[in-house]
């Protein structure tokens, strides 16, 4: 996959399921991860499907995500973040009792 190129760039790193992704400052997560070449972002509760991306203005929610500890987060609609954690997530995220 290719990109536009913006001048001026400034260049952000962060993990997604232990390996490290470079992003441009101002990405959304899904952006970054989908120029990385990850196409899956969750699975879904029932079936355990894979799920990415679809419409990528936050209303779909395949591109379900877990950042920083916190699950239910839409990948396209978070701008990414140097050194942030993100994580596929698994079915429905489980909130603390």
């Amino acid at each position: 996959m290719s990109r536009i190129p913006r001048k001026p760039c400034t260049n952000v790193s962060f993990r997604f399921a232990g390996e490290t992704i470079e992003a441009q400052e101002g990405d959304s997560v899904a952006a970054a991860l989908l120029a990385a070449g990850h196409w899956t972002f969750r699975t879904t509760p029932v079936g355990v499907a894979p799920r990415g991306p679809l419409c990528m203005m936050g209303v779909c929610f395949d591109c379900l995500v877990e950042i920083d500890g916190m699950g239910n987060q839409q990948a396209c609609m978070r701008e990414v973040k140097e050194g942030m954690n993100v994580a596929p997530q698994s079915g429905a995220f489980e909130a603390a009792p």
